[in-house]
């Protein structure tokens, strides 16, 4: 029987890593995309019980196409596409940063949009679904990580205006985690402070991310939606991010 496969960008490590995970365990084929993590694509994929892995750097639009055009033959039933490669790095609102806002916004934005137009075009298994990782920032936001931030909001409208594009014939939808892993130059401690600064005071876990992302590929929601996984730390206003927060909080 041929397996349902998904291509989960940025799935060495981290938050992509466990997506992999549960959707292997839920009975799916997993293409595990990297840029540089050779060796934790191929280590994850000799875990998984049906894996392959495949590298593109996101910001060539060229290896993209290549990538699909490969996948296309090696994934007999490819339904789902998860965009969850991302590039978080520290600029701010009084001193962009051109060159990290450029990379930002091919990495983070043109480069998800473009592999999911080259996807949705192909023939096949209908509807297809395409998941875009997203940040709870675009709900609630700070002038932290500035370019990414931006990028980010450039990939919100941009699924909103995929899935009205494409009507029936699939469905786009929009995933939001909040502060779930450390991030940045974060110590695992200061992650324990920052991680409970949503509603529920609690650290949302990556596999409630992971759980979302296989219901979404899986499941009838009405394409556009957003999901957010951060136990309520969208519905906050926040003035930095939450690793500064707490940062402050621990020295006050």
């Amino acid at each position: 029987m041929v397996k349902p496969a998904v291509l989960i960008t940025g799935a060495a490590k981290r938050l992509g890593a466990t997506m992999a995970r549960q959707f292997a365990s839920s009975g799916w084929q997993v293409a595990i995309h990297y840029r540089s993590s050779a060796t934790e694509a191929a280590e994850l994929a000799a875990e998984l019980p049906d894996a392959i892995t495949v590298q593109a750097d996101l910001s060539d639009p060229q290896a993209i196409r290549a990538m699909v055009a490969d996948l296309s033959t090696r994934l007999p039933d490819w339904r789902a596409l998860v965009n969850s490669a991302s590039r978080f790095e520290l600029d701010s609102a009084e001193a962009i940063d051109p060159e990290l806002f450029d990379c930002a916004m091919r990495t983070d934005a043109a480069g998800p949009v473009m592999l999911a137009q080259q996807f949705l075009a192909l023939h096949g298994h209908e509807p297809r679904r395409v998941i875009n990782v997203l940040d709870q920032k675009i709900a609630n936001p700070n002038p932290d990580f500035f370019s990414y931030s931006m990028a980010k909001a450039a990939l919100t409208m941009a699924t909103r205006m995929l899935a009205m594009a494409h009507g029936d014939a699939a469905r786009v939808y929009g995933l939001s985690p909040g502060a779930m892993l450390p991030s940045f130059d974060q110590l695992a401690e200061e992650h324990q402070r920052s991680g409970r600064m949503n509603l529920l005071h609690r650290l949302t876990l990556p596999e409630e991310l992971a759980e979302a992302a296989v219901f979404l590929a899986e499941g009838h929601l009405a394409s556009g939606e957003t999901i957010h996984v951060d136990s309520g730390q969208h519905l906050m206003s926040q003035p930095r991010d939450v690793l500064f927060m707490a940062r402050q909080e621990a020295f006050d």
